[in-house]
């Protein structure tokens, strides 16, 4: 499996509407793997296609309880709401305050292009949106309330 270069703010790629997946190519199957390989890689909670620079409705997502593959993900369902610290692998160093949904249920195929719905709260409501919000173009910057804020990693010595 291959690290993907992760796009980052400022790339048109990351504000352009992705394509929906019709079948499953072997190409397609390696940027699945990719993308899981680069998003654990990077630390992260979730990778979106158009991250790694591929105009695809893919995103994979894990928020500790192992891999989640959505293809051409959809929003069927939110309810509540929650406030919290949100950051992203294509805004490096930074993260700011975002509602989100509380609860969010999610339509997609799975790597077998069969339909699955998964239901998720707290960061797992948090990750879809996100993600799904890359899908089409969008950022979470554009949705911070008040000011973008430097994240401070302390270095274990």
């Amino acid at each position: 499996m291959a690290i993907r270069k992760i796009r980052e703010i400022g790339d048109e790629v990351l504000t352009k509407p992705c394509k929906e997946v019709t079948k499953m190519t072997l190409r397609t199957k390696i940027l699945i793997d990719d993308m899981l390989d680069t998003m654990y890689e990077a630390m992260g909670v979730g990778l979106a296609a158009p991250q790694v620079g591929i105009l695809k409705r893919i995103v994979v997502i894990d928020v500790g309880e192992g891999p989640i593959v959505l293809i051409n993900p959809q929003i069927e369902e939110t309810d509540g709401e929650q406030t919290g610290e949100e950051g992203c692998l294509s805004v490096p160093g930074k993260s700011g305050l975002v509602t989100r949904p509380d609860y969010v249920k999610v339509k997609a195929l799975d790597e077998d292009m069969k339909e699955i719905e998964l239901e998720g709260n707290g960061l797992l409501a948090r990750a879809f949106c996100h993600e799904i919000d890359h899908l089409d173009g969008k950022m979470y910057v554009d949705l911070v309330e008040g000011e973008l804020h430097d994240t401070e990693y302390k270095e274990e010595e």
